[in-house]
């Protein structure tokens, strides 16, 4: 599968940032930023010198986009840009500037004085004068929090710092951090003309305090390595720590241990110790006379070569008076060799001392190292490796030592990454041009992005234009198509409403005449009726049943006095019981009721 690289973007020249700067601040848009809804006049923006005033006065560490939100102002996009900018610089300087962090934090809160002047001046806020004055405290690159003099000193300039920015929030003018950088810089440069004095002086006296503790633990260590565990004569341990440790560092101081003074020194102390331990020089006694006639020479001569003048005599007498009772045989009293307990310390190391290769220590000359982490991290300089005791010399860089570490101690914590080398500083200007670049890159995207979006919306609202118009359209057809549906679905009603009613009046018609028909053929002989008057001026007859013909269903009526017969077929009958014109007596009532529900149904139905 083929993998495609994305190449760097390339990083805009000083130029190049000062042209885009305005650009950036006045089209670039990042999300969740309290923007203006439209556009903000000039006057209508509030004016936020006061907040960021107060801001950098207490020295806050909180970036300004936070600031502006925590108020409900009215910003302009230039003052939201500017705020966002200023943070985004302040922010990558203090993750790779590589500055002790706590200095780091202090330059960075000139983020609120940037955001201001940006606001105002877009590029001109960064000036030449003040990105070269932060370009050079890659100069304090070695400054840790040590509570030092060299360290309060950096925080007092810091110091005048703070108060020339206030001065520019006061005025409105830049002029009072402008001579602030321009006396940085002349006070650097008469700083670091001392400081090449104090270098080259903490050198020559580092090394001659090198070459004096070399001298001082390389003859403890021959001392104490020959009398460790072993019982001498008191004389022979006088002179060896009045006088031999003495000529042991001499030898040491001037020649080192490569020489055949050193050898000499380094045996006539192994004769002496062998000469007084009678456990050693009682097994051969032969030998013990032969180094009997010569040690008091040999001492001498060594001791001549060195010095350049002879021993005093005196200085042997102890040493010939042990010789002359351990040739009689005799056992002198002994004592203890090295002295009890911690008096005389020593480190067989240092006799086999030997220097790390040049290969090795070469890269390493003249860079800085990082112990600790954060608030508690520590910056050292390695000054120099000093050549008589292989001890790294720590500086602060400008000539003030911060101690020594033995090579051994130093490649272990290395190793183990206590000890790190401090990575390249990145200049200010570096990070400068490397945000503005993002932010350039950033800004293009979102112009595309915005075009890209305006003819989408322009396609979209041609598109909606049209789809409003075929809508509109379509939805005039349906309308009329839903009013003649409408209309059709009206009209079929009402026939169903006529047909149903009439349907509704034919069966309580039929009803009725069913009614009818049980109440006249439910009438027994003698049983009454009633025949309501057909005109004016007629009162309704009552009628009985005399005779009912099941032949001809015919029924004769007559009056009370049997008198008026009248005649009714059934059918005849019923259709005047329906009518209303004829009542039967005696059952009228549940009729009449049968008949008003009837009513009531149709009324409802035709509702």
């Amino acid at each position: 599968m083929q993998q495609s690289t994305q190449k760097k973007r390339k990083v805009l020249s000083r130029k190049q940032v000062v042209k885009r700067i305005g650009d950036v601040l006045s089209g670039i848009r990042v999300p969740d930023l309290p923007y203006p809804a439209g556009k903000v006049a000039a006057d209508a923006a509030s004016d936020w010198r006061p907040l960021l005033l107060s801001c950098w006065t207490e020295q806050r560490d909180e970036p300004v986009t936070r600031v502006i939100r925590s108020v409900s102002l009215t910003w302009s996009v230039r003052q939201i840009n500017s705020a966002y900018v200023a943070d985004r610089i302040m922010d990558v300087f203090l993750k790779t500037s590589g500055l002790h962090p706590e200095l780091a934090l202090r330059i960075a809160r000139l983020r609120f004085f940037l955001a201001w002047r940006m606001n105002l001046e877009g590029a001109g806020a960064l000036n030449d004068t003040i990105v070269h004055w932060l370009d050079s405290l890659q100069d304090c690159r070695g400054w840790s929090g040590s509570g030092g003099r060299s360290g309060r000193a950096l925080l007092d300039q810091l110091d005048s710092l703070t108060i020339a920015v206030s001065g520019c929030f006061d005025s409105g003018d830049v002029g009072p951090v402008i001579e602030f950088c321009r006396q940085w810089e002349e006070d650097a440069g008469k700083r670091e003309q001392q400081n090449e004095r104090l270098r080259q002086r903490l050198l020559e006296t580092e090394q001659g305090a090198a070459r004096q503790r070399k001298s001082e633990q390389t003859a403890r260590a021959l001392v104490g390595r020959a009398l460790q565990n072993r019982q001498l004569p008191q004389a022979v341990v006088r002179f060896i720590f009045d006088h031999w440790f003495a000529l042991i560092k001499q030898i040491v101081w001037q020649e080192g241990t490569d020489g055949d003074n050193w050898r000499h020194a380094s045996k006539l102390l192994e004769w002496l110790v062998w000469i007084g331990d009678p456990a050693l020089s009682d097994k051969d006694r032969n030998r013990l006379y032969t180094v009997g006639e010569q040690i008091g020479d040999r001492i001498s001569d060594v001791w001549n070569r060195v010095n350049g003048k002879p021993l005093d005599d005196s200085a042997l007498q102890g040493i010939q008076s042990v010789m002359v009772d351990r040739l009689r045989g005799e056992t002198p009293e002994l004592v203890s060799a090295l002295p009890e307990g911690d008096r005389f310390s020593w480190d067989p190391s240092w006799l086999s001392f030997s220097a790390p290769p040049e290969a090795e220590v070469e890269p390493l000359l003249g860079k800085w190292f990082v112990e600790g982490e954060g608030a508690a991290e520590r910056r050292r300089y390695f000054f120099a490796l000093l050549p008589d005791t292989c001890e790294v010399l720590w500086t602060n860089g400008a000539g003030v030592k911060l101690g020594l570490m033995p090579w051994p101690r130093f490649s272990t914590a290395l190793d183990s990454g206590t000890l790190r080398l401090l990575p390249p500083l990145t200049p200010f200007g570096q990070v400068l041009a490397e945000t503005i670049t993002s932010l350039s890159v950033v800004l293009e995207r979102q112009t595309l992005q915005r075009e890209e979006a305006a003819r989408e919306a322009r396609a979209r609202a041609e598109t909606l234009r049209r789809e409003k118009a075929e809508a509109e359209q379509l939805r005039q057809q349906e309308e009329a198509a839903r009013q003649a549906e409408l209309a059709r679905q009206k009209k079929a009603a009402e026939d169903r409403r006529i047909a149903d009613e009439e349907a509704e009046q034919q069966r309580l018609l039929q009803e009725r005449e069913t009614a009818a028909r049980e109440l006249v053929e439910g009438i027994k002989l003698g049983g009454w009726i009633v025949e309501e008057s057909s005109g004016e001026g007629k009162d309704a007859v009552r009628l009985k049943l005399a005779v009912r013909i099941n032949a001809s269903r015919k029924l004769v009526f007559v009056d009370r006095l049997g008198l008026n017969r009248r005649e009714f077929l059934v059918d005849e009958l019923v259709d005047h019981v329906v009518m209303g014109r004829v009542r039967v007596l005696g059952s009228s009532a549940e009729f009449d009721d049968a008949l008003s529900r009837v009513v009531g149904r149709i009324r409802v139905g035709r509702n």
